[in-house]
């Protein structure tokens, strides 16, 4: 349980789509087993109830192919149906065996599923007790405590296969239009009330149909050219099915994180006993909900809902179904997550889950006080704003600091953002240009960025899926990454932009007389690597003729410009490369739109009726990835699947759309010395929740007294 175990190419080939994974989850779904009477109890333990027999995740690991299958991938069958055995004799956190000695608590039997999951810790059984201590930035910086917990229908095993989480099971037809899922009976919010279909059915409703909540329909539940949101059916107390009009076999990869992100209109569990108070259809009195939202100064009860009630961080009143629920907001100087008492996970001995009593997150302005916390040890598991340019800074205080610096491997990219979209008419054009993009690209030593700024220890490629990922494409990591100055001015001048003024700097080709310049906007900020790297992209530019300049801008401020298309270009990097079909290749397809290089346009794919949105010119190559794309999504085959893949990839070297200079960063994970269950040279990637991969709550402290807050 201990040894370090690392992700291999040869095992990523075990999972190429989730069309394989979700047949493979479904016929090895977790099946109700005999939990094994408990060898020692953690350290700390409570006086046990009895609990119910859980049912643990596949732990088998599938044969490990040489070569992704080639073979059409089985039609699913459906997951075996066993009784549940007789519970089974677990324990609890102290803190909890206190609320229900006092009454103030049901006993442990009455609050976990009939059948809960089982979560075995790298690190074997843990110990109760503790806090995790981490460091945050602010509201805008939500998806470090959000990622803590984030795991959702299904999760990520450790060669990731896919397996059920807050879901018991599921099955698909044979085109995946039609996906039948299992909640666990028993399963319980954090107030007690049981999470049933009632759940779903007011999520879809009342809120994924409620033009007010959502004018359009998150596009994760839509399917086809005319995107047709899905129907849901409810099949019973715990059984729904979600049927779409077309096949959809990467579905379960949006069901992979979500866990109270329903704000976001991604998740699609409701408290729904909670939440109709709020919702104007439900309220006992609409004018006072209406007036209550204007005091609280929001524009309608809508934006009331969604943005202060129904946000986990923002209201620690709404229920959850995580490992830990929100004690206070996410706007205090220190933010606490505490432990659900209703959580359904229990380790592989029947004792409930999570082992760690609160998280933590102080909020910090200035990278330096961050950094001091590390040096003087007061951060205890994060590697999430720890950066690798301060390596040797954190290796030098680990016996001071009492921690250890793990180095995981990175999806991340170093890129730039050229917006295709931007409000900018002479920048558009500009930036449309397919010779200018190559210049751009060609006129970055990456060899030189890479030593000076990032000590070598990154990779010179354009942003494309990881060596290690099942989509790993050279032709276009590779693409124009060569430094060749002369032919970026070259092409440059072939484009139309060969007069420059006397400052050396090109002209716009209208005859204006003006310098072609344009803004750069990230959040990296002065002094730091990633703002050092701008910097030198700026000069590297300025060395060809053109004029660039980089600017700050604050994590909420530059949300703002891009959610408005008010940005030109951005320097942001890029991520989710590792199984890039996951977030439905969202970076590639400018569907994501915090990497803004088509930042109008990814708007329209998501939502036509956002007064940003603007529909591409008919004959832009951006249709022939999107329409790509629809094969790939319809696909149930792994192998064909990720043959269309690249079709999109191929377009991506051809046209450049984002222009990356290095990737396959290595990453440092401040892990304290004592902190259990994190292992050395994980991935790090935005789809597998970063450092919180091997799922924090079965993560402990081998001595839980010295580490409570």
């Amino acid at each position: 349980m201990t040894q370090k175990r690392k992700i291999t190419r040869r095992k990523f080939l075990q999972l190429s789509t989730v069309a394989a994974a979700g047949i493979a989850a479904t016929a090895c779904a977790a099946q109700p087993t005999e939990a094994p009477a408990p060898q020692e109890a953690p350290k700390e333990e409570a006086p046990k109830e009895e609990a119910p027999a859980p049912t643990e995740a596949p732990k088998e690991e599938a044969p490990a192919p040489t070569e992704a299958p080639k073979e059409e991938a089985p039609a699913p069958t459906e997951a075996p149906v066993e009784e549940a055995p007789a519970a089974a004799a677990g324990g609890e956190a102290p803190m909890l065996a206190d609320l229900v000695a006092k009454g103030e608590l049901p006993p442990l039997a009455e609050r976990l599923p009939t059948v809960p999951l089982v979560l075995a810790g790298r690190a074997g059984v843990g110990n109760y007790g503790g806090t995790i201590r981490r460091g945050f930035k602010g509201v805008s910086d939500r998806w470090g405590p959000t990622k803590m917990h984030d795991q959702f229908f299904a999760w990520f095993d450790e060669d990731l296969n896919l397996y059920p989480f807050i879901l018991e099971s599921w099955e698909i037809n044979d085109d995946a239009s039609e996906w039948t899922f299992h909640l666990r009976p028993g399963t319980k919010w954090s107030d007690g009330v049981e999470l049933t279909t009632d759940d779903i059915q007011w999520w879809y409703e009342n809120q994924m149909l409620n033009k007010d909540l959502f004018p359009s329909v998150y596009i994760k539940w839509t399917t086809g050219t005319e995107k047709t949101p899905l129907t849901l059916e409810v099949v019973d107390k715990y059984a729904f099915k979600m049927k779409f009009v077309e096949g959809k076999p990467l579905f379960l990869y949006d069901l992979t994180r979500g866990t109270g992100m329903e704000a976001f209109g991604v998740g699609c569990l409701s408290p729904s006993h909670y939440m109709k108070q709020f919702h104007k259809d439900f309220a006992d009195d609409p004018a006072a909900l209406e007036a209550a939202a204007k005091e609280a100064g929001f524009e309608s009860w809508a934006q009331y809902y969604l943005e202060s009630q129904d946000y986990w961080y923002m209201n620690p009143e709404r229920p959850v179904v995580s490992a830990w629920r929100a004690k206070n907001k996410l706007s205090e100087e220190l933010f606490v997550m505490e432990r659900n008492p209703y959580f359904f996970a229990v380790d592989p001995e029947g004792n409930q889950l999570p082992y760690v009593d609160q998280i933590q997150h102080r909020l910090f302005e200035a990278d330096e006080v961050f950094n001091l916390w590390i040096t003087n040890g007061e951060i205890d598991f994060q590697g999430r704003r720890v950066a690798m340019a301060n390596y040797t800074l954190y290796k030098e205080a680990e016996a001071a600091g009492d921690y250890k610096v793990y180095i995981s491997n990175t999806a991340n990219h170093v890129a730039i953002q050229c917006n295709l979209t931007t409000k900018n008419e002479r920048l558009r054009e500009f930036f449309n240009e397919r010779n200018v993009r190559i210049a751009l690209s060609l006129a970055v030593n990456r060899d030189e960025m890479n030593e000076l700024v990032f000590n070598g220890l990154y990779t010179p490629r354009q942003y494309s899926p990881m060596e290690q990922s099942p989509q790993y494409y050279p032709k276009l990591s590779e693409a124009y990454i060569e430094y060749d100055p002369d032919e970026a001015n070259r092409l440059l001048d072939e484009a139309g932009y060969a007069e420059k003024g006397a400052d050396g700097f090109r002209l716009w080709k209208d005859g204006s007389g003006e310098t072609l310049s344009f803004i750069i906007e990230g959040t990296a900020e002065a002094g730091t690597p990633d703002e050092d790297a701008a910097q030198l992209a700026v000069k590297y530019f300025a060395d060809v003729g053109v004029k660039a300049t980089y600017k700050y801008a604050e994590r909420s401020l530059y949300t703002e410009h891009f959610t408005a298309n008010d940005i030109e270009a951005a320097w942001w990097g890029g991520d989710r490369t590792l199984l890039p079909l996951a977030p439905l290749a969202a970076i590639f397809r400018g569907y994501q739109t915090d990497r803004p290089w088509a930042c109008a346009w990814g708007i329209w794919l998501q939502d036509p009726g956002n007064p940003t949105a603007e529909k591409p010119p008919e004959d832009h190559w951006i249709w022939d990835i999107w329409n790509t794309w629809d094969e790939v999504a319809r696909e149930v085959d792994p192998q064909k699947q990720t043959e269309k893949f690249y079709g999109i990839l191929d377009i991506w070297a051809e046209e450049l759309p984002m222009i990356g200079f290095l990737g396959q960063q290595p990453s440092p994970v401040i892990v304290k010395n004592g902190f259990m269950g994190y292992l050395e040279g994980m991935p790090q990637d935005d789809t597998i929740g970063d450092e919180n991969y091997l799922v924090p709550a079965t993560h402990y402290w081998d001595d839980p007294a010295k580490h409570t807050v």
